[in-house]
């Protein structure tokens, strides 16, 4: 026979899960940016309300020690990797950060990276970390121990090329997809083994973007086998179809519609996709000309896209995302200083509902 529990013990426990320390209900999150100019890692509690606005509040830097400038953060665990991202050669550090029940930093540890990243991802396993050099093409993977402490590295490819962007898993956790930017213009496709990290190329290595594409940053259907790029030189988005054997084959190249951008001077920067599925969000960068904006795509039941329009952004939006329940889209403006926050309609549109200063120079940012 099952105990009884008396209304006034069940009456106990809920009013203690609500004011017990560490306690944070669903309308709290908090946004973490490293910034490697005073080496430090950026902490916002953010609060929203029902109607869709969102209060902003700054807490203590961290100071991490290293100029970090890329983050990701652990699917399981409250676990944060961050890196140096431009530099190269010996000595040079990344930082795994444990977060408190409270969003802060409980602690951290140094860890040795063999190459700075501009793009840092992990295997949907939680078992990878990996590591997309820019200036040398590199993607080095590192094993990570049970409890997500940085490991060894155990992986390591180039193909000569520079302007490497990015490097994600795809969501069966089999493929890595590897996006070149400016001439070096190129998709690498390997298939990734989920036991040992190891990388290996497919036999058709290089999907071949269009010229003038420079697909950027990676996005994945939640549903559907098709992948998303941001694209830095063509600006809008190029939309791939995986098929079995992990060979990506184009299905679209979306512009933008209804405006003129600047021939020189711009381009795309990051991606996100809601977890609905209903909409993707880039970046448009244009410091020469004052052409700062998001730009907002509607998701077709087969996965293709539609161009929706153009939202301002402040100078520079470098990195985007997404508030963990997908409904408020977070920006770094690298030149204005600014973390922006946008509430996401029910028709795409994007309404600013918060922008707080933080500093210049950030580029990447999560939220959790």
């Amino acid at each position: 026979m099952k105990a009884l529990i008396s209304p006034f013990v069940l009456l106990l426990s809920i009013l203690a899960s609500l004011v017990l320390p560490g306690h944070a209900d669903d309308s709290t999150f908090h946004i973490y940016a490293p910034n490697r100019g005073p080496e430090t890692l950026l902490v916002v509690r953010a609060t929203a309300s029902e109607d869709g606005a969102l209060a902003l509040e700054a807490l203590d830097p961290f100071d991490l020690g290293i100029p970090a400038g890329s983050i990701v953060a652990h699917p399981d665990e409250p676990l944060l990797y961050i890196t140096e991202n431009w530099s190269g050669g010996e000595g040079i550090q990344g930082a795994a950060v444990h977060l408190a029940d409270d969003g802060g930093v409980a602690e951290f540890q140094l860890f040795p990276i063999a190459n700075g990243y501009s793009y840092l991802g992990l295997d949907r396993a939680g078992r990878f970390l990996l590591g997309c050099n820019y200036r040398n093409g590199i993607v080095d993977v590192y094993e990570l121990g049970e409890d997500g402490s940085p490991g060894p590295l155990v992986s390591s490819v180039t193909e000569g090329l520079g302007n490497a962007h990015s490097a994600l898993p795809s969501p069966d956790n089999s493929f890595v997809y590897v996006p070149y930017v400016k001439d070096n213009n190129a998709l690498h496709q390997y298939r990734f083994n989920a036991d040992t990290g190891a990388l290996t190329p497919l036999k058709t290595l290089d999907a071949a973007p269009p010229e003038n594409t420079g697909p950027r940053h990676i996005a994945y259907h939640p549903e559907l086998p098709m992948v998303y790029f941001s694209n830095e030189q063509q600006l809008g988005v190029s939309v791939w179809e995986k098929l079995d054997s992990g060979q990506l084959e184009l299905r679209q190249m979306a512009g933008l519609t209804d405006v003129e951008a600047p021939e020189k001077g711009v381009s795309g920067s990051d991606i996100v996709i809601t977890p609905n599925a209903r909409f993707l969000f880039t970046g448009i960068r244009g410091p020469k000309h004052d052409f700062d904006h998001i730009s907002r795509f509607a998701i077709e039941e087969d996965g293709t896209v539609r161009h929706l329009g153009l939202t301002e952004a402040d100078a520079v939006p470098w990195g985007l995302a997404l508030s963990p329940d997908g409904r408020h889209l977070l920006a770094s403006g690298h030149r204005s200083g600014t973390l922006m926050a946008y509430r996401i309609e029910d028709n795409g549109d994007l309404t600013r509902v918060a922008t707080l200063d933080w500093g210049k120079g950030v580029t990447d940012l999560i939220a959790r």
